[in-house]
C-alpha cells in the first residue's frame, strides 16, 4: 500500500466503523422536540414583551431573546449540515426559512463561507475564518497593517469578547452585503429585510425608543457573545496551516480542531460544538450523536499516533485569548512546532 492509499484508508476505515455501529442514523425525535421547544419559545417571550410594556424589566426578554435566537442559530447550522432529514431538500427549506425568516440573515451566504472552513479548517488561503479583516492570525497579517492596527493587534486577544458583542450587528451586516450582489437571491433578499424591518418596527411601536434601542442592543449583545463563545474554542489557538500544504483528510481535521470537555450544560451552550473534532470528521452526524462516537474517534487517533485535542471550556478560552495576544505581538512563529512535530512524529 502506498502512502497516499494509507493515509486514505485511515479515514476511510473510520467512516466505515461508524456506519456500521449505525451512527450516522437520523434522530428525527431529539430534532423535533428541539425545533418545538425552540420555536415555541419566539411567541413566549413576544407575549412578555407585550405584557411588560413601558418597563426596563424589558432587557430581561431581551436577554432570553438573544439566548433562544442562538439556539436557533444551532438547529440552522445542523439543517445546513444535512443532519435533521433525510431528505437534502427539507435540510435546506429548514436552514433557509429558520435563518432568513427567524435569524434575519442569508443562510446561502454562511453556508458558502462555513464550507470553505471545512475544506480546510486553519489554512491561510482558504479557511475564511483566518481571513477576518479585525483580528490577525499570522504575524504576516500583522506586518501588513498600519500603526493602529498592530497597536490593536498586539491586544487582539483581551478585547476578543468584548468585541464579540459586535458580533451579531457584524453577521447582520455580511449577510445582508452577500444579499445585495447581483448573483444573489432576490427572495433571500426580501425574507431577511423584510424580518428585519418588521423586528425593529415592532419594538420600537411597542417600547419608547430609549428602551427599544437598549433592548436590540442587549439582544444583538447577547447573541454575539453566546454564538461566538460557543465557535471560538474550536480552531482559534490550533496550528495555522500554510498556504498550499496537502495533508491527508483525517489529520487535516483532527490536528486543526480542539474538543472542549463538559457535561450536559456545555452540550447545550456550543449547540454540540464542543465535539469539534467529530463534527469535522462527520459533518452530517446528528447532534445527539458525537457524544457517542468521541470515544472511538479518541482511541483511533491514539492507536494512529494522530494527536487528539482536548480541554476544559475556561482553558480553552485562555488558549484563544493568549494565542490572539502572542500573535498580535509576533511572540512566535504559528508555523512552527504543533503542525510540523506532530507531522514529523
Amino acid at each position: 500500500m502506498s502512502a497516499q492509499e494509507q493515509y486514505a484508508s485511515l479515514y476511510t476505515d473510520l467512516l466505515r466503523t461508524v456506519r456500521e455501529l449505525g451512527l450516522l442514523r437520523r434522530r428525527h425525535r431529539y430534532y423535533y422536540t428541539r425545533l418545538g421547544l425552540v420555536l415555541g419559545s419566539l411567541p413566549i417571550v413576544a407575549l412578555g414583551v407585550v405584557l411588560l410594556g413601558d418597563s426596563w424589566f424589558q432587557l430581561v426578554p431581551a436577554v432570553v431573546l438573544g439566548l433562544v435566537l442562538v439556539q436557533v442559530a444551532f438547529l440552522t447550522h445542523d439543517s445546513a449540515h444535512q443532519q435533521i432529514f433525510h431528505s437534502k431538500a427539507r435540510n435546506e427549506w429548514t436552514a433557509r426559512i429558520l435563518a432568513g425568516c427567524v435569524l434575519g440573515m442569508s443562510v446561502n451566504w454562511w453556508r458558502t463561507k462555513h464550507n470553505r472552513h471545512h475544506a480546510a479548517p486553519n489554512q491561510v488561503d482558504k479557511d475564511p475564518d483566518v481571513q477576518l479583516d479585525v483580528l490577525a492570525f499570522t504575524p504576516e497579517a500583522v506586518a501588513k497593517r498600519r500603526p493602529l492596527g498592530r497597536w490593536f493587534a498586539a491586544r487582539q486577544g483581551w478585547l476578543f469578547f468584548p468585541l464579540l458583542t459586535l458580533e451579531g450587528v457584524g453577521l447582520h451586516a455580511s449577510s445582508l452585503r452577500h444579499l445585495t450582489r447581483r448573483e444573489s437571491s432576490r427572495l433571500d433578499l426580501v425574507v431577511v429585510v423584510t424580518r428585519l424591518i418588521v423586528y425593529v418596527a415592532a419594538l420600537y411601536l411597542l417600547l419608547p425608543p430609549g428602551k427599544a434601542t437598549a433592548f436590540l442592543a442587549v439582544q444583538l449583545a447577547v447573541f454575539g457573545v453566546c454564538l461566538g463563545a460557543a465557535f471560538a474554542p474550536n480552531h482559534k489557538g490550533m496550528p495555522i496551516v500554510p498556504a498550499g500544504m496537502k495533508l491527508d483528510f483525517l489529520r487535516r481535521q483532527v490536528l486543526m480542531s480542539r474538543n472542549v470537555r463538559g457535561g450536559v450544560f456545555t452540550d447545550f451552550a456550543m449547540g454540540g460544538l464542543n465535539y469539534q473534532i467529530e463534527h469535522h470528521l462527520f459533518p452530517s452526524m446528528p447532534r445527539p450523536t458525537l457524544r457517542r462516537v468521541q470515544p472511538i474517534v479518541r482511541e483511533y487517533c491514539e492507536l494512529h499516533g494522530v494527536k487528539y485535542t482536548e480541554v476544559g471550556l475556561f482553558t480553552s478560552y485562555g488558549i484563544v485569548v493568549t494565542h490572539l495576544n502572542e500573535v498580535g505581538l509576533g511572540a512566535r512563529d504559528p508555523f512552527q512546532c504543533p503542525l510540523a512535530a506532530q507531522l514529523r512524529g
